[in-house]
C-alpha cells in the first residue's frame, strides 16, 4: 500500500513539475508569436534584460514591443487563467459537484454588472474610496458584486440538509439573466465610446493589457491562489459532506466564508482587467480532477498552471486566427468550453442512470 501510496505522489510531483515547465516555455512562445514576428532569441532575450540578467541584443523596438506590450500581455493571462480556474476548484469542492463554474453559478456575472456600472456610471457609486484607491475603483467594484451574487447563490442553494446542486445552478442561471439585463441597460445607456469599451469587453479582451492592470489585479490574484490553497484540507473534509467535516473538526461556516471572499476577489479582479472570459473554471479543474485525482492540496495548485497555460494558449490563437484583427479571448474559451461541458453533463447523465 505505501508503495502504490509513494507511486502515485511521484507521478502528481512530476505532473506538476510538467505543468511548471510547459508553462515557462509557453511564456516566451506567447511573447514571440503575433502580427509582428518576433524570433525566439529576441524573446528569450528581452526576457532576460527585463529581469536584469543581461543586457538585450533584440533592436530597440523589438525590446519596447515585448516589454510594454507583449510582456504585460502575456502575465496577465496567465494571472486571469490562475485566478479562474483556482476559483472553479474551489467552488466545486465547496459545493461537492464538478459542474459549479465561477460563471455559471452567477459570480462572473455579478462582478461584470458592477464593473459595467462603474464604466457607465464612473466612480459615483464608490465614493467611499480613498483617494490612493480610485485607480483601481473597476476592480473593488467588480469584487464586491462578484461577492454579492456568491453569497446570495449560497444561501438560495443552501438548506439545513445541506446544498442543493440544481437550486445553485438554477440560481446562477436565475441570477445571469438579471446581470444580463443590467448589463443590458447600462449598454443602452452607454455613449459612443464607453459602448465600444463594453463591447469588447463583454466578450473578453486581454488588448488593453498594462503593466497598471497586472499590478492592480496582479496583487488580489496572487493573494487569493495562495491563500485558498491553504483550505485544502479543509475542503477534502467536506468532499464527505458537511456534518462529516464538522466531526473532523472543521468549522464549516468560517471555510465557507472565507472560500467563498478569496473565490469572488480573484474572480472579480480578473473580470475586471479581462472581461467575460467562461469555462477556464469548469474546464481546467475538471481536467486536474480526472488526471490527478480530487485532493485539493494538488489539485489547486494544478488547476493554477494549467488554467495560465490554457489562457496563455487560447491569447494566442487570439491574436493570430485573424491577424492583424483580434478574436476577443471568450469567444475562443466558448468555443472550447460549451462542447466540453455539454459531454460533462451528458457523462454525467449516463453515469447516474446506470
Amino acid at each position: 500500500m505505501n508503495e502504490v501510496l509513494d507511486k502515485k505522489h511521484r507521478t502528481i510531483k512530476f505532473s506538476l513539475a510538467l505543468l511548471a515547465l510547459a508553462l515557462c516555455f509557453a511564456l516566451p512562445i506567447s511573447i514571440a508569436v503575433g502580427p509582428m514576428n518576433i524570433t525566439m532569441i529576441d524573446a528569450l532575450s528581452s526576457l532576460s534584460s527585463f529581469v536584469g540578467y543581461q543586457s538585450s541584443t533584440a533592436p530597440q523596438h523589438v525590446s519596447t514591443i515585448i516589454e510594454q506590450i507583449r510582456l504585460p500581455r502575456a502575465i496577465l493571462s496567465i494571472l486571469v487563467g490562475a485566478a479562474l480556474a483556482v476559483s472553479g476548484a474551489a467552488i466545486q469542492g465547496l459545493f461537492r459537484n464538478p459542474l459549479a463554474d465561477p460563471g455559471l453559478i452567477g459570480v462572473s456575472g455579478g462582478a461584470a454588472f458592477a464593473a459595467v456600472g462603474m464604466i457607465v456610471l464612473g466612480n459615483g457609486p464608490l465614493l467611499f474610496l480613498k483617494d490612493w484607491l480610485e485607480p483601481y475603483s473597476l476592480v473593488v467594484a467588480a469584487f464586491i458584486g462578484g461577492f454579492i451574487t456568491t453569497l446570495l447563490v449560497a444561501k438560495i442553494a443552501t438548506n439545513k440538509f445541506g446544498t442543493s446542486i440544481v437550486t445553485m445552478l438554477l440560481a446562477g442561471l436565475a441570477i445571469n439573466i438579471i446581470t444580463g439585463s443590467g448589463i443590458g441597460i447600462f449598454t443602452y445607456l452607454a455613449d459612443d465610446n464607453q459602448l465600444r469599451t463594453l463591447t469588447f469587453w463583454s466578450m473578453g479582451s486581454l488588448g488593453g493589457s498594462t503593466w497598471e492592470a497586472v499590478i492592480a489585479s496582479g496583487i488580489l490574484i496572487l493573494l487569493a491562489i495562495i491563500l485558498i490553497p491553504l483550505k485544502a484540507k479543509s475542503l477534502n473534509a467536506l468532499l464527505l459532506g458537511e456534518s462529516e467535516a464538522r466531526h473532523l473538526g472543521v468549522n464549516v461556516n468560517k471555510v465557507k466564508r472565507q472560500v467563498i471572499l478569496l473565490s469572488a476577489l480573484a474572480v472579480g479582479a480578473a473580470v475586471a482587467v479581462a472581461g467575460m472570459i467562461g469555462f477556464v473554471g469548469l474546464i481546467v479543474p475538471h481536467l486536474i480532477r480526472m488526471s490527478l485525482g480530487p485532493d485539493h492540496r494538488y489539485l489547486l495548485p494544478a488547476s493554477a498552471m494549467l488554467g495560465g497555460l490554457f489562457l496563455l494558449c487560447a491569447d494566442m490563437i487570439s491574436r493570430t486566427m485573424i491577424a492583424p484583427a483580434e478574436l476577443p479571448i471568450g469567444l475562443i474559451t466558448s468555443i472550447i468550453g460549451g462542447p466540453f461541458f455539454i459531454a460533462l453533463i451528458m457523462f454525467r447523465a449516463k453515469r447516474f442512470s446506470i
